[in-house]
């Protein structure tokens, strides 16, 4: 998981169940489920093509406590993760989990955005750029979308922290504008403002899917449950949002069945 400074490198399921959960994206993802050796106990990895692209792992008893429930976190690579979270935190936003290294892994930190959205920042110790995020390869993800409570300031905050563009935007009606965004010459996904009566302001991560009519006929057919789609948008190919059985929230995308 080498870093590129503003890239997202990894991502991570903090799920109810992990059994399920390997079963479940097994099923819709086509993604392996493995133990990470060496790694925190109980630490899963989901993989496709002999490719880690994602890390999954039960909700620590006091985070459930405390309310914590299934979801999907990223982790967005910089240079220096102890700078980085001080940045944060005079930006507004708070550090969750001080900056703590795993031996093999990196160097991590768990913040939240100033409208309370976590993710993670890190140093990966491997050579080797992550490709976890690659919109080209079935199985990695395409797509990272920022709902958000207060979408000028958020855009404020993570191109000012990480080098990202504002790109080109897409009116939503009373929504406002998906704005598309930019990192390194590349789409890195949007930022748009939170539906009133919506989920909670989050990041939503989109997987690649070969085909996105039988991926959504999956996520039901395993206890899954499909919110929106699935929905045509810009570049032919089609969206799903869904949850899986726990009550992740995370999204698919790929061509329709032919």
């Amino acid at each position: 998981m080498a870093n590129q400074h503003g890239d997202f490198i990894w991502y991570e399921l903090m799920t109810a169940d992990t059994d399920a959960a390997a079963r479940f994206y097994g099923a819709v993802v086509g993604w392996r489920a493995r133990d990470a050796e060496g790694s925190v106990p109980g630490y899963g990895l989901f993989g496709t093509g002999g490719t880690d692209i994602a890390g999954f792992m039960r909700i620590p008893p006091d985070a459930e406590r405390a309310g914590m429930r299934p979801r999907w976190l990223g982790y967005i690579g910089v240079r220096d993760v102890d700078a980085a979270v001080a940045r944060i935190v005079r930006a507004g936003g708070a550090q969750h989990m001080p900056p703590t290294d795993i031996p093999g892994v990196g160097r991590l930190a768990m913040v939240t955005d100033p409208q309370g959205v976590p993710f993670y920042v890190m140093r990966g110790a491997m050579d080797g750029a992550s490709t976890s995020f690659s919109p080209a390869q079935t199985g990695h993800c395409h797509w990272n979308e920022l709902a958000t409570s207060d979408q000028a300031a958020a855009l404020v905050f993570y191109t000012g922290l990480f080098g990202w563009e504002q790109g080109d935007a897409m009116p939503m009606g009373e929504m406002g504008d998906y704005r598309f965004i930019n990192h390194h010459g590349g789409m890195l996904g949007a930022v748009m403002n939170r539906m009133p009566d919506g989920p909670p302001a989050a990041w939503t991560f989109y997987f690649g899917v070969a085909d996105i009519d039988h991926a959504a006929q999956v996520v039901t057919g395993n206890g899954g449950a499909i919110h929106f789609g699935p929905a045509e948008v810009p570049g032919g190919v089609h969206i799903v949002v869904a949850g899986d059985p726990q009550g992740a929230l995370f999204g698919l995308v790929g061509p329709r069945g032919t």
